[in-house]
């Protein structure tokens, strides 16, 4: 399969990947992947844990060989180009990975530093004056809160004013606000023409993504912008409201024609594949009560949890 914008220049392709499969002896943890991704979008990666995205991830930007497979990125080659790779590719880990006992201003200047810029000080105070870590300058990376910590990283990151950026779950156990902030930039930079491909689990994050790829089990099962996903699913669905949702789900589970059913604060998601059969599945509770059946449109959510629910677990 392969995600691209609606653009097709050949020039702005940044990522050109075709049939990339890596194994560290077990089953395949990317699996004949398949992607493009052009310039100046946010590409928004999801899948659950174990799915192969930081894998490919580490693919792209030269730190893994793939098993086989080929492509670009950046116009250089994955197999044989990484060096040329890593020059113009600001890769972020899940793992926060400055020093935790060199404020934010000496972690900024030490990495300046490691990218042999003019003006190391300059550059470092233009991130933390960017990033809006003024204040903090002086205070110790290790004793930040999560969202500064990642507000830091995405400040050395950037330093060296890369092409492309790979984010690995930037924002996983972030508090929304820090979370808003975070995406707030990334907009900026992608405004400015900084291609961002970003791994997330957060589906307000996703909805933030021009173009998302889905990936379970190391294979793409759906790409293309949000609206296209969530209309590609075909799925039909009904909001349920009102008394004993947990038995009603429990009943719901059992009926052919219901391919997903998932509650949602005080409110019962019902989806059907095929909407006649989810009617006709649900026409006798529908009538009966005593809860509250609502047409909806399915949410990115919904298409996502169908998803995993048709993807048997290879892992075993």
């Amino acid at each position: 399969m392969t995600a691209q914008a609606s653009a097709d220049p050949v020039s702005d392709i940044v990522i050109d990947v075709e049939g990339l499969t890596k194994s560290f002896g077990g089953p395949p943890v990317v699996k004949n992947l398949t992607m493009q991704v052009h310039k100046g979008l946010i590409y928004g990666f999801l899948g659950p844990n174990g799915s192969g995205k930081t894998t490919t991830l580490r693919m792209l930007c030269g730190l893994l060989t793939p098993d086989s497979g080929h492509g670009t990125c950046l116009g250089y080659d994955i197999r044989t180009q990484t060096t040329d790779i890593k020059r113009h590719v600001g890769y972020m880990t899940q793992r926060f990975s400055l020093y935790a006992d060199l404020s934010i201003r000496e972690n900024l200047e030490f990495v300046a530093r490691i990218y042999n810029l003019d003006q190391p000080r300059k550059a470092a105070q233009d991130a933390i004056v960017r990033l809006g870590l003024e204040r903090r300058a002086d205070q110790l990376a290790g004793d930040l809160s999560g969202g500064w910590k990642q507000r830091l990283a995405l400040g050395a990151c950037i330093l060296p004013q890369p092409e492309l950026l790979l984010l690995d779950e930037p924002t996983a156990g972030v508090d929304p606000k820090a979370r808003r902030d975070f995406w707030d930039e990334i907009h900026r930079l992608a405004h400015e023409g900084l291609t961002v491909l970003v791994s997330t689990h957060y589906m307000d994050e996703a909805e933030r993504c021009h173009e998302i790829t889905y990936i379970a089990y190391g294979e793409i099962l759906a790409h293309g912008k949000v609206a296209e996903v969530v209309a590609e699913a075909h799925l039909s669905t009904y909001i349920v409201t009102g008394p004993q949702l947990a038995e009603l789900a429990e009943e719901l589970e059992k009926r052919d024609g219901v391919d997903m059913v998932a509650p949602f604060g005080v409110e019962l998601h019902v989806s059907g594949r095929d909407g006649k059969k989810l009617e006709a599945a649900t026409a006798d509770l529908r009538a009966k009560g005593p809860q509250v059946w609502t047409r909806g449109e399915p949410t990115l959510e919904d298409v996502f949890i169908d998803l995993m629910s048709r993807v048997p677990d290879n892992s075993v």
